[in-house]
């Protein structure tokens, strides 16, 4: 996992620039794993896209 990658992608998901998707592919981790990074450094995942995961609702997102 490249530190620098996801250091960003966890900033820009943070400050709402990247959905939850795009920050978990930038990251080069599934979005399962993305959230247990999220909710390990305290960063609040919308109920949106925590249920999509939840969902195994993986399809791209155009908002």
């Amino acid at each position: 996992m490249a530190t620098n990658g996801l250091s960003s992608a966890l900033t820009l998901y943070g400050a709402r620039t990247l959905t939850l998707s795009q920050a978990a592919a930038q990251a080069g981790l599934s979005e399962d794993e993305f959230v247990r990074q999220l909710e390990r450094r305290g960063i609040e995942v919308t109920e949106s896209e925590r249920a999509a995961v939840s969902a195994g609702d993986h399809t791209a997102r155009a908002d």
